[in-house]
Parts: C-alpha cells; sequence; structure tokens
C-alpha cells in the first residue's frame, strides 16, 4: 500500500479515536454510494454528523481541509442524502471536517464543525 494511503487510514482511525472520546457515536466508516465516500457517519445528540478527514504529513502545500474540494462536496452530499434516504433517519445532518497533520514531530487534530452547508 503507498504511504499516503496509510496515513489516510491513520488519519481515519485518529479521527474515530477522537470522535468517540468527545461523545461521538461512530455508525459507519467509509460508506460508500454511486462513486462517493463518506469516511465516518456519526451521530451526537440529535444530530447525524458526516465527516470528511484530511490527513498530511506536512502543510507545505496548504491545511489539510483546504483540499476539500466543491466536487467532493457535491459528491458527500449526495452519499449523505442516500444514507439518510436508506436508513430512514430523521435527524439533522451535520457536516464537519476533521484536518489532521501527522508525521514523526507533530500529530494535530483539527475538527471543524459545520464546515460547509448542504444547499
Amino acid at each position: 500500500m503507498a504511504y499516503h494511503n496509510e496515513l489516510g487510514k491513520i488519519g481515519e482511525q485518529l479521527a474515530v479515536d477522537y470522535l468517540s472520546r468527545n461523545g461521538f457515536t461512530i455508525l459507519e466508516r467509509n460508506y460508500v454510494y454511486d462513486k462517493a465516500e463518506l469516511d465516518i457517519i456519526a451521530q451526537k445528540e440529535k444530530k447525524v454528523i458526516v465527516v470528511e478527514v484530511k490527513t498530511r504529513n506536512s502543510a507545505f502545500f496548504g491545511n489539510p481541509q483546504d483540499f476539500v474540494t466543491k466536487a467532493k462536496v457535491k459528491c458527500m452530499v449526495k452519499a449523505a442524502n442516500e444514507y439518510v434516504l436508506t436508513t430512514n433517519n430523521k435527524l439533522e445532518v451535520r457536516f464537519d471536517i476533521i484536518a489532521i497533520l501527522k508525521n514523526q514531530h507533530i500529530e494535530k487534530i483539527e475538527h471543524i464543525e459545520n464546515a460547509f452547508y448542504h444547499f
């Protein structure tokens, strides 16, 4: 497996651990619909939180969250809509980003709530 793929998996596990420690219940990991993948679907209180995890080993080219494109947002909204419909979920949906910088010298997790709106 390529290094960036391994780093992505490590980042997703760090995000799951972070969310679990902070009172979120993990509902799904790597939910796939059509061409879209939702990294984490969690619940806290009366909200479903769709979480995009971006992991980088350096901020040299920009912060991890800067790599969530408009096309990615469009795909995420489409997949989240399918998840809500197929699970008959009536809760409010929120989109978050967890940005992770991880290398030998640093491990920084930033949780950005309401990172974007779905309309």
